[in-house]
């Protein structure tokens, strides 16, 4: 059958992950983050092929209806909180613990009448993006508990520069939370994929990891390193999603001529140019630039000219016996999305979640 670009999910590669991350966060209760299409790998098929975790994180209420339509019946923490009244009544419908980051979001806790809301409340702890400081989580706490909306009060935090093991950041960070968590009782999450797994940090989050420590993976799910300058693969971790295609042509370029739009790439000697049934609006990104690797036939070979919307080149060279239907993969498998990304200036997280399902995804087991 014939198909333009799309993704295979490999459901083998996502238990594989999982269990490295539960190895690592040891006693700590797992919140599998799955926003934004979980991560563009498809919210229900991975919801459904991950029965161990202990809840999932969603970053919009329209990501928690679907699950709850498909008979989820996990805990799901709504990550940005609610923006209006009746953000709340639905986040409260749904069942949604519900994160607090502002006094606005306590006060129409307050004003909402009897429910029985869990909440996780937000720290700011150096991040400067969403949470209340330090200084105010006493008084959040005490309005919390007495709020009668509210049926349980949890503490959580961001970290800001996790991905970087280096960065004193973090370090800071997590004395902050461990200062103000001391004086809490009650369950916390402050753990996202890189302070799981970065070297000398899993440590310190086993060291934390109780029965009220929640961990927060997302990208490590999906088999995609959470620190600069790695590979999934550096962590142990396998790539879920394959991001395949395959040849629609192929024709001979003679020494100097241009290719495609703009004419931004020249052949340097006569070559074969093979034309792809992938492109911007499949989300291979029009960022990427001549000579990012593209994997034809198992064999690497550089992309030749500017992405267009449905079609991309790459140049197989002269000696090159490839046809038209010839397998075409993207990334994933022997080629890093985090390496493709790195050729674009940007983060495998945009080009994984940029993907646009033109096609079904082709889900297999191994």
């Amino acid at each position: 059958m014939s198909f333009g670009a799309r993704i295979r999910i490999r459901l083998g590669a996502l238990q594989h992950n999982f269990t490295i991350l539960r190895n690592a966060a040891g006693a700590a209760k797992i919140c599998a983050v799955v926003k934004a299409n979980a991560f563009g790998h498809g919210l229900l098929t991975i919801t459904r092929n991950l029965p161990d975790v202990d809840s999932f994180a969603v970053a919009r209420l329209s990501e928690a209806r679907t699950l709850r339509d498909d008979g989820n019946k996990k805990p799901i923490v709504l990550l940005a909180g609610v923006l209006t009244n009746d953000d709340l009544r639905q986040a409260l419908h749904l069942d949604c613990e519900i994160v607090v980051h502002n006094l606005s979001q306590l006060e129409a806790l307050e004003a909402f009448g009897p429910a029985a809301a869990t909440v996780w409340l937000k720290v700011d702890t150096g991040m400067h993006r969403l949470g209340v400081f330090p200084e105010d989580v006493e008084s959040c706490v005490e309005r919390l508990r007495a709020c009668p909306a509210v049926k349980s009060t949890r503490l959580m935090s961001h970290l800001a520069n996790a991905d970087d093991p280096d960065d004193p950041m973090t370090s800071t960070q997590l004395r902050r939370f461990d200062e103000i968590a001391g004086k809490f009782s009650g369950d916390i999450s402050i753990a996202n994929s890189a302070a799981i797994l970065a070297p000398g940090r899993h440590a310190a989050v086993k060291a934390r990891a109780g029965s009220n420590v929640w961990v927060r993976p997302g990208i490590a799910l999906y088999g995609v390193s959470p620190l600069k300058g790695h590979c999934g693969a550096d962590l142990g971790l396998q790539p879920v999603m394959e991001f395949e295609s395959h040849l629609v042509a192929v024709k001979l370029v003679r020494k100097g001529e241009p290719v495609g739009y703009g004419g931004t790439w020249t052949a340097g000697q006569d070559t074969a140019i093979g034309i792809v049934s992938a492109g911007y609006g499949d989300g291979y990104s029009r960022f990427l630039p001549s000579g990012t690797p593209v994997l034809v036939n198992g064999r690497r070979v550089p992309l030749a000219g500017t992405v267009s919307m449905d079609m991309l080149a790459v140049d197989l060279g002269p000696a090159s016996r490839d046809k038209a239907g010839d397998n075409v993969l993207l990334w994933g498998g022997d080629l890093p999305v985090e390496e493709v990304a790195a050729n674009a200036g940007t983060i495998a997280y945009q080009l994984i979640c940029g993907v646009t399902h033109r096609e079904p995804a082709v889900v297999v087991p191994a």
